[in-house]
C-alpha cells in the first residue's frame, strides 16, 4: 500500500481543497504510470492496483 499526503498553505480567504486533492491525484497517477507495466496480466488490465480513498483530511482555518 501506498500513501500520498499533500499540504497546501494559502494567505488569501479561499479554501485550497481542491489544490490538495489535485496534488495527491497527480502524484498517485504517477504511481500508477511507474508500476503498470510490472502488473499489466496477459489481457492488458491491472488486477491489483486501484486508487482509493482520496480525501481530505484535515482543514485548519486560522
Amino acid at each position: 500500500m501506498i500513501s500520498v499526503v499533500v499540504e497546501v498553505k494559502t494567505v488569501g480567504k479561499t479554501g485550497v481543497e481542491m489544490e490538495a486533492l489535485t496534488g495527491v491525484s497527480a502524484a498517485l497517477l504517477t504511481i500508477w504510470d511507474m508500476v503498470k507495466s510490472a502488473e499489466k496480466d496477459e489481457s492488458g488490465n491491472y488486477p491489483h492496483t486501484s486508487i482509493k480513498n482520496i480525501r481530505v483530511l484535515e482543514k485548519l482555518k486560522g
